[in-house]
């Protein structure tokens, strides 16, 4: 009995020391990504809302399509901010499925942000895809495809018609 509860506490320290870092197609992460992905032609397909979050469904620093608006937005100080023009919803299949559950954490065992993905880490970041020149090498995006661009060294958005660049 009295192994089981040192074994027991052993293994419980092991798992709090974890670190959470995810390699997407990868053996590893660069540095110290929470969330790393390989130099591919493929990017993060951003979801896509019917109407945007508020209150304590809006999180700081939540990206999505605005499908009112067909703009690639993201939160900053408690509003939305657009950081591409209007597209379409090209190369979009719409959602019918009623949506079931929390969505994914990764980095901790809970959050407060509402999202079908979630990153929490004090020190680590989301490594978006890398791709060299998406307008060239990425043949058909889905509306709200985001990576970032290894040869303006820029993070790219594809809002259903034209590809969006960010410093």
């Amino acid at each position: 009995m009295k192994k089981t509860i040192i074994i027991s506490a052993v293994i419980l320290a092991g798992f709090t020391s974890l670190t959470a870092q995810v390699g997407m197609g990868k053996t590893s992460v660069d540095g110290d990504a929470i969330l790393d992905f390989p130099l591919s032609n493929t990017g993060i397909i951003l979801p896509m809302a019917d109407a945007l979050p508020t209150g304590n469904a809006a999180s700081n620093g939540t990206f999505l399509l605005d499908k009112t608006d067909f703009r690639v937005k993201m939160r900053e100080n408690d509003l939305w901010v657009s950081l591409s023009d209007p597209g379409s919803l090209t190369g979009t299949m719409p959602n019918a499925s009623a949506e079931t559950g929390g969505g994914v954490i990764i980095g901790a065992a809970s959050s407060q942000a509402q999202g079908v993905l979630v990153l929490e880490s004090t020190s680590k970041a989301l490594v978006l895809p890398k791709v060299n020149n998406p307008v060239t090498n990425m043949k058909s995006p889905a509306s709200g495809t985001i990576c970032y661009d290894t040869v303006s060294k820029t993070i790219a958005v594809f809002d259903g018609s034209k590809w969006n660049f960010w410093k």
